[in-house]
Formats: C-alpha cells, sequence, structure tokens
C-alpha cells in the first residue's frame, strides 16, 4: 500500500466527489413538486420515475460498494464460492417479476410508502406491521455502515488520513466529510438526490469494469495466467483450488437460494421500486435489471485479478482498492476510486430514506403520534435520516472493519423472514396475522442463535452466515433455514387459528387493487387512517 497520498488518484477522486455533490443539492429542484411536505415526495420522489431513472435507481441501490469491494473480496478470499451473488441475482428476477407488479399497484391505490402499510392494511395488525418495520430497520443498518467502509477502504488505499498513529479525528476526518455531505444533500432533496447520482454512478462503474477486464488481464498475462494463480494459491492453503468441495457446494447454493429471496425484502429495494410512475415501469425494470447481472459476474473475476497481481492486505476489503491502485495509472485509478466511493453514497442514501420511512410510517405514526400530518411525517423522517446514518458511522468508526460484512449477512438472515407476509400476503389472505408472527419469531430467534454460535478467525460469534442444516447434517445458509422453520410455524399456527376461529384482522384491501396502474379510470392514491388495522 502506499506510504503516502496518491495526490493525482484523490484530485480525481475529489472532482467527482464535488460533482456528485452538487448533484444531490440541485436535484431538490428536479422535478420540483407543489406540495414537498409529503413522503410521497421526499421518501418516494413524488412516485414519478420512469423506466431508465428507476432502472439507474434500483441499480444504484441494489450494487453497492459492497458490490464493487465485498464481492471480490469474497472470492478473493475463498475462491469461486464467493460467485455466489451471480447466481442469486440471476435467480431474483423471475421472483420479482412474480410479485414486484402487484405490490406496486397496491401501494399507489392506498397510498402506501412501506412495506409495514402494506402488512398493516392487508391483515389488519399494527403488531406485524411493527414487526416488519423493526426488522426492516435492523438489517438496514449495518448495510448503510457498509457503504462507509467502502469508501474507508478507498481512503485507505489513496493514503488520505495518516497512518496507524495517527489522532483519531485526524484519521477519520475525511470519512466524516464524506458522511456530512451524505446526510446533507440526502436530508434536502430526498430520494431525488440518490437518483439523479445514479446516473453518475453507474457510468463510472460500467466504464471501470469495461476498461479492468481488458487491461489488467493484458497485464498479468492473460486469464490463463490468472486462474492458474488462484488456483495454485487455494491448493497450498488446503482450499482445494478454486472450486467448493461437496460441503461447501451445499454453503453455495443455499446462501444463493436464499439471498435471492431476502433481496427485495430489503427497505431500500421497496423504497426504489415504490417510487415507478407505473406498474409497466417496474415489469420493463425486472427484464432489463439482469444487465447489472452481467456486470457483477465481471466484477467478481478481479477476486482473482488481485491474487494474480500479488496483493497482499491483512483486510481483505481493501484488495480491489489496492489492485486498482497498483495495476492502473494514478488518474484512471482515481476514476475507479470514484466510482466505489459514488457506489457507497447512492445506496447509502436510499438505506437511510428508507429506514427512516419505516420509522416515521410505522412507528412515530402508528404508536406515538396517530394524528401526524404530512408535514410532521416529512420532518421526522428527515430527521430520523440523519439518526440512522450516524449510528452506521458510530458501527464503522467503532468496531473492526472486517466485522462489517458479517453484520450485514445477519440483515439478511432477519429480513428474509418478513418474506411470508409480504410476499404470501401479496397472494392471498389465507395465512393468520398472529401466525405470521409467531414464524417471524420463530425464524428470528433462531436465525439469529445459530449465527451468534458461528466463529471465525477473526470473531468469536457472528463469524459467518452458514451453519449445520438440522435433520440434514450438511452446512447451509442459517437464513433460508430460519426461513423453512418460519413457514412451517406459519403454516401449522394457520391451521391451528382457523380452527379455533381466532379473530382475524380487516383487510383493506380487495382483488382489483392489485392489478391497478396509474391510468387506470377511477384510481387515486388514497391515504390509509391512522386507524387502519388497529387490532393486534
Amino acid at each position: 500500500m502506499n506510504d503516502g497520498v496518491n495526490g493525482v488518484a484523490l484530485a480525481v477522486f475529489i472532482f467527482f466527489f464535488v460533482l456528485v455533490t452538487a448533484m444531490g443539492f440541485l436535484a431538490a429542484r428536479w422535478r420540483k413538486a407543489e406540495n414537498e411536505h409529503s413522503l410521497d415526495e421526499w421518501g418516494l420522489g413524488g412516485r414519478s420515475f420512469g423506466t431508465w431513472v428507476t432502472w439507474f435507481l434500483l441499480g444504484g441501490d441494489l450494487y453497492t460498494a459492497y458490490t464493487f469491494v465485498a464481492v471480490p473480496a469474497a472470492i478473493y478470499a475463498a475462491g469461486a464460492a464467493g460467485f455466489f451473488a451471480v447466481p442469486y441475482t440471476i435467480l431474483v428476477y423471475p421472483l420479482i417479476f412474480t410479485f414486484l407488479p402487484r405490490l406496486w399497484s397496491v401501494s399507489h391505490k392506498h397510498g402506501y410508502v412501506t412495506t409495514s402499510d402494506f402488512v398493516r392494511g392487508r391483515f389488519g395488525s399494527k403488531g406485524l406491521s411493527l414487526a416488519v418495520a423493526v426488522t426492516g430497520i435492523l438489517a438496514t443498518m449495518p448495510y448503510i455502515a457498509l457503504q462507509l467502509v467502502g469508501i474507508q477502504a478507498v481512503l485507505d488505499v489513496m493514503g488520505v488520513g495518516g497512518g496507524k498513529d495517527t489522532n483519531w479525528f485526524i484519521k477519520d476526518l475525511p470519512l466524516l466529510i464524506a458522511f456530512g455531505v451524505l446526510a446533507a444533500y440526502t436530508y434536502s432533496s430526498g430520494l431525488r438526490a440518490p437518483a439523479l447520482i445514479a446516473f453518475v454512478k453507474d457510468t463510472l462503474i460500467y466504464i471501470v469494469i469495461a476498461v479492468a477486464i481488458i487491461y489488467i488481464p493484458i497485464k498479468l498475462g492473460g486469464f490463463d495466467d490468472i486462474f492458474a494463480s488462484a488456483n495454485d494459491k487455494f491448493t497450498e492453503t488446503g482450499k482445494g483450488g478454486l472450486i467448493p468441495d461437496h460441503g461447501g457446494q451445499w454453503t453455495y447454493a443455499t446462501l444463493a437460494v436464499g439471498s435471492a429471496l431476502a433481496l427485495f425484502m430489503y427497505p431500500h429495494s421497496i423504497t426504489a421500486t415504490l417510487s415507478s410512475r407505473s406498474r409497466e415501469v417496474i415489469r420493463r425494470n425486472t427484464t432489463i435489471l439482469p444487465l447489472y447481472s452481467l456486470m457483477l459476474g465481471l466484477l467478481a473475476l478481479l477476486g482473482f485479478m488481485a491474487i494474480a497481481a500479488g496483493v497482499t492486505v491483512e483486510n481483505g476489503q481493501l484488495a480491489i482498492p489496492q489492485l486498482f491502485e497498483n495495476m492502473f495509472p494514478d488518474w484512471f485509478a482515481g476514476v475507479a476510486f470514484a466510482a466505489i466511493g459514488i457506489g457507497a453514497l447512492v445506496p447509502a442514501a436510499i438505506m437511510s430514506i428508507a429506514a427512516a420511512n419505516l420509522f416515521t410510517r410505522n412507528i412515530y405514526k402508528d404508536f406515538i403520534k396517530p394524528d401526524a400530518t404530512p408535514a410532521q411525517e416529512t420532518k421526522v423522517s428527515k430527521l430520523t435520516s440523519l439518526l440512522v446514518k450516524v449510528g452506521a458511522l458510530v458501527f464503522v468508526l467503532g468496531m473492526d472493519k472486517t466485522v462489517a460484512i458479517n453484520f450485514q449477512l445477519l440483515g439478511g438472515i432477519w429480513i428474509l423472514q418478513t418474506f411470508p407476509a409480504l410476499v404470501g400476503g401479496l397472494f392471498t389472505r389465507w395465512f393468520h396475522r398472529w401466525a405470521l408472527l409467531g414464524g417471524w419469531a420463530v425464524g428470528m430467534v433462531y436465525g439469529t442463535v445459530a449465527a451468534y454460535g458461528v466463529a471465525s478467525p477473526t470473531q468469536k460469534h457472528f463469524g459467518g452466515s452458514s451453519d449445520e442444516i438440522p435433520g440434514i447434517g450438511e452446512i447451509g445458509y442459517i437464513g433460508l433455514t430460519a426461513f423453512v422453520l418460519n413457514v412451517l410455524v406459519t403454516v401449522v399456527l394457520t391451521f391451528v387459528l382457523r380452527a379455533v376461529k381466532a379473530p382475524d384482522g380487516v383487510d383493506e384491501t380487495k382483488p382489483s387493487d392489485y392489478t391497478a396502474d396509474a391510468g387506470d379510470p377511477g384510481v387515486q392514491v388514497e391515504l390509509p387512517p391512522a386507524t387502519a388495522g388497529s387490532s393486534h
């Protein structure tokens, strides 16, 4: 790593950072609404985005600094097992094609801003809605922290912040500045800021990947030499080469399937989806978003390139930034670092907005101030988005950076447990609200306890997301095992509760709501009443 500051790369990085900062603040004037004091405007961009804006926004939302840093880092450390992210992003798009348009339609019809709004309206249960909201906030916090870790990795490689003996404030000052800018333009412009910046972010990423996949292999002697070097490393370290053994294949498959089920349960994914102006925009996006999966496959190969280039780092999350530093001219390394940095700012903004919307709609309004006005909701959501980012910053500054990815994986285990209530509710009212709550509780407890018992070389607890699958004996993704238990408990309890005629909640939706579009006659946003679904 550099002993000093890479001035050229830093200058290029600062140029792009200043550019997107200006765009973030100017976004408040982009498609400016007559009434800015509502969550529809601040938190969902006025539900006005078309196909391409939504595509860039979802791409910027889903393919983050985690993608750029952690996926190749996993391959750098573990070999082909790290490619699980590629098949799961292939599996996810046919899956969301079946339910996202239905969620958009019913949310548009009733003015739902969050998944918890829908769950409360569908099942008439504030308790179940609260469980989904709290899970979403908890799962999002480490995800935001991971974006800040991505920025910090880039700053470290560029030599910004001083050495190990530097005062903590000076060392972390660049990250604090980046955090402050992110917080300011998110507060000012809401979802419009990341939507506008996503154009720059995705363009830079495609340019960097296109150059890296051609330029770096040429310098390293071609892909034959790259794969041979990687295979030699994993053979020497006792990992059996590039391909996972039989046990590793179970982990790979279950992690891919579980991650595919979980991806669009995250609040930020739904926030970007509900910002679209029509049902057809969602359908089109599920068919063109797989272009990002192609990029992800190429990006993952950077992990093998880092091995072949002789990159040696104590923290695997620095491997790809260090590869760029070593292989690219300084000016283009700055472009690559800017792509990672902006790739962190866009999703961090969306995630903080999504978490804030959940708190405002499903905790503050449902339990603290039921008569909150739209202006009060917007103010609370803005303030909450700041607090969420502060929490993520404290996590990053106060904990070992290598644990960020493991806590994000724990968040994935948690968020998967909301799948039965959300996706199940979009297709059937058969599940009983208390059964869904019971299944959620079992999945959350099992997943958390199992993850707590997983150790790693750097952590005694929460050291990974895979453990032995009960009854099978293979090592698999904890989140998927917890999800199966969740579904089993939900089904059994539903039979029991239906048999004893336990009171059901009021469903405020009707079948036609799930296929309604913006242009349909008589379709208009209906804000849900503060007392909707008040029974628990």
